[in-house]
């Protein structure tokens, strides 16, 4: 992980995290715009190498000629500002999408502003027109950012409820040590609690929480597999489920520098368990 930018913990700011869906309808204070795109243009290096740039945009601004109004299908109300990025082609674009673009929306609440991420209900297109993207280069998500509103709108309480935003999986259903059906308590996880434990609270893609953790007795390395929900978030170009993969992979590796523990994820296909219906994704060791 680079080097650190926050200025609280990262465990208090995924914690403190929410998606906001409604906004107070003002740009984003000048000052505060700055601190946003000084850390935009240094992100950490994802795992896997992928060439991954990020952007702060404006939604719209009647004033300035040529600059395409950005939309959300309704999703979102107010943001005049939006956070999104680019991923050049690779194996592993979408794992080190995630990674990155998550580390920018906690930089984004370390700021004291909203988020929401969006991988289905925005215009793929305008925004990449607007990041000015390259032939070869993808816009797998966006996010809203800006002040919260003080109400939310009655959609925006509809689309929680629906995609049970306020739920996550025990933490023994999300991690396991030496088989799918050996589960492990937050006691057994023993060093490891607090990282895995930011892995359960991490966004997901419609709050599927597709990731399973499988520890070794030792805890000297930790798998991250993927279990997907058959025919769900895959797009043309993007695949939601493994930008999540890269969602829980930034959480954990953030936590564990913040608790002292020494390790990277890599890939380690070769000595990791194979399990039916498990994708594997990265090893921390």
């Amino acid at each position: 992980m680079a080097r650190q930018v926050f200025g609280r913990a990262a465990s208090e700011l995924i914690r403190a995290r929410y998606s906001v869906r409604t906004y107070q309808e003002q740009p984003l204070e000048e000052g505060l715009a700055q601190r946003l795109r000084a850390g935009l243009v240094a992100p950490p290096a994802p795992p896997f190498g992928s060439p991954v740039r990020l952007g702060l945009l404006q939604a719209f601004d009647p004033t300035r000629k040529g600059v395409e109004k950005l939309g959300t299908y309704g999703v979102i109300r107010g943001a005049r500002d939006y956070l999104t990025g680019a991923v050049g082609a690779s194996a592993r674009s979408m794992e080190d999408f995630g990674y990155v673009f998550e580390w920018a929306v906690l930089l984004a609440t370390d700021l004291g502003l909203g988020t929401c991420w969006l991988g289905g209900t925005f215009q793929r297109g305008a925004f990449g027109r607007a990041l000015g993207t390259r032939p070869d280069e993808v816009v797998p998500a966006a996010s809203p950012v800006g002040l919260a509103a003080d109400h939310k709108r009655f959609l925006e309480r509809a689309l929680r409820f629906f995609a049970n935003s306020d739920n996550r999986k025990p933490f023994a259903e999300l991690c396991v040590e030496g088989a799918p059906d050996d589960p492990c308590t937050e006691l057994e996880a023993g060093p490891l609690r607090e990282p895995l434990e930011a892995v359960r609270l991490a966004p997901s893609a419609s709050n599927k929480q597709p990731w399973r953790m499988w520890l070794e007795r030792d805890r000297s390395r930790c798998h991250l597999f993927l279990v997907r929900n058959p025919g769900y978030g895959l797009l043309p170009g993007v695949d939601l489920q493994r930008i999540d993969m890269g969602i829980a992979m930034c959480h954990f590796g953030l936590v564990a520098a913040e608790q002292g523990l020494a390790g990277r994820w890599q890939d380690q296909a070769g000595s990791a368990p194979g399990w039916s219906g498990h994708e594997y994704v990265a090893t921390w060791a």
